[in-house]
């Protein structure tokens, strides 16, 4: 490894070898070599004198690619595509003329862009799709667990753990939707010339219009794809970067969102990230389990969300049928994007496969605010008694109260069931109160709406895509 230049993070820290693979200057040149072989292969098909043996020639040197060479010429000619155009001629002389026939750089530049990030979004998916699994695995198991629900960060009423936990898998319920529509949807440029008219190709095939209508169709099909965008530019539209981009920027929203809730569990104590059994938490204090985990992903998440906006931004300023101010950017915001979902997935992957809850934290946590969450109920029980509801709500209100600044000014025990229990008016005796005391009366259908949701709506996912799941995260660092 080389120490005396940038190496990215996302590359050396963050991104699994999957996804640095992906798009890593192999696949790209391989992909550009598969595309001319699709090429020569479709014009062969609809007439071209254009043989097997050039075809098979080509076919022959798709992965031994000789970056020497076009290394060497690209210097030379300060032209990547016509060097790489080169660099495999001079592997294959048989083909080199045909090699790259009526076609622009875009071309492969631009398909190789299309498949890249399809596979991207692929692989994003199946991630995506194991983290699903192992939340839904958690949430199942503490369906039933009362915890304190908060709003505004203040405590409200209970809820349960698997409760909250659907919530974060709801968020990633809407990705998986955005991912699915965003694969399906991809596309191919095709092969569409210098301004998109097809005017090279009209003149190779001597005006036949129908051929020409069947070469993107027998190029896409090559290359595993559908179809082509019926019409374009020199490039394929950039907003396609665009809507990629925002469907990763919608997990990463997501992810965030999980990494503060668990950042925030974690100060409470009652829900932590793993911690391996050296890891150190603090350079200088030893004692402490930072959720270093999910600050990474909150930090990595920060990063994919404002990189949306390079895109867009690309996309608005493009002219006409071509300009190249957008080459420099793709070839940063798009894959280190990519880079950076990826390392999140595997980190969201490894929390949630290793929460660790503690159950006691929980209950105490629940049982010092309890009392004054079960007011409504111990209300109603007096009016029931033939108590007044308008002057027990005032009551409760003026207990509730002094109970308060017994727990805040004082730093003493929530005493709210023992003042209510002294105030005649209740007619409720503090054996009676404390029976009201089960946090599992006051979490409402959390345990169903759980059941409910993991059978209905999260367990068929799962299922249709079970070849998927079984990952384990990638942790480099």
């Amino acid at each position: 490894m080389s120490t005396d230049r940038y190496d990215s993070p996302l590359s050396g820290r963050y991104a699994s070898k999957e996804m640095q693979y992906i798009f890593s200057q192999d696949k790209k040149f391989t992909t550009w070599r598969r595309l001319w072989i699709a090429l020569a292969e479709a014009e062969r098909e609809l007439g071209l004198n254009i043989t097997e043996e050039q075809i098979a020639e080509l076919k022959e040197h798709v992965n031994d690619i000789n970056y020497d060479v076009a290394v060497a010429r690209e210097k030379e000619v300060r032209h990547d595509v016509m060097s790489h155009v080169y660099a495999y001629g001079v592997q294959c002389p048989k083909a080199k003329g045909i090699i790259h026939l009526g076609a622009t750089s875009c071309y492969v530049g631009d398909n190789t862009d299309i498949i890249i990030m399809t596979e991207g979004l692929k692989l994003v998916k199946k991630k995506l799709l194991n983290v699903m699994s192992k939340l839904a695995d958690f949430a199942d198991r503490y369906k039933a667990l009362p915890t304190l629900a908060f709003t505004h960060f203040q405590p409200a009423q209970p809820t349960t753990v698997g409760k909250r936990a659907t919530l974060w898998l709801m968020e990633l319920k809407l990705d998986y939707d955005d991912v699915c529509y965003m694969i399906d949807s991809m596309k191919l440029l095709g092969s569409k010339g210098t301004t998109g008219t097809q005017a090279s190709f009209l003149e190779l095939f001597d005006g036949d219009h129908e051929k020409i209508k069947k070469i993107d169709k027998l190029i896409a099909e090559k290359m595993g794809f559908t179809d082509c965008f019926p019409v374009s530019g020199q490039t394929y539209s950039r907003k396609v970067d665009s809507r990629v981009l925002n469907v990763l920027a919608g997990i990463a929203s997501s992810a965030h969102k999980f990494s503060n809730d668990i950042r925030l569990l974690q100060h409470l104590k009652e829900v932590e990230e793993p911690f391996e059994k050296s890891q150190i938490g603090s350079s200088a204090m030893a004692y402490k389990r930072n959720p270093m985990r999910s600050e990474r992903i909150a930090s990595l998440s920060r990063y994919v969300m404002s990189d949306l906006m390079n895109p867009y931004i690309t996309a608005a300023t493009q002219w006409f049928e071509r300009t190249l101010d957008d080459s420099a950017n793709k070839r940063l915001s798009v894959p280190e994007a990519f880079l950076a979902i990826d390392g999140i997935l595997d980190l969201y992957m490894n929390v949630a496969d290793g929460l660790v809850v503690y159950e006691k934290v929980i209950e105490k946590h629940i049982m010092a605010e309890l009392p004054f969450m079960a007011t409504e109920n111990i209300m109603m029980d007096a009016v029931k008694r033939g108590g007044d509801r308008q002057e027990l709500h005032e009551k409760i209100r003026t207990l509730s109260m002094e109970a308060g600044r017994n727990v805040k000014e004082r730093g003493l025990d929530n005493n709210l069931l023992e003042l209510i229990a002294a105030e005649p008016s209740f007619g409720i005796t503090l054996e009676e109160l404390k029976k009201q005391m089960e946090p599992s009366k006051y979490t409402g259908r959390s345990k169903e709406q759980v059941e409910d949701f993991l059978k209905e709506v999260i367990r068929p996912i799962l299922e249709e895509n079970k070849a998927e799941l079984g990952l384990e995260a990638e942790i480099n660092v």
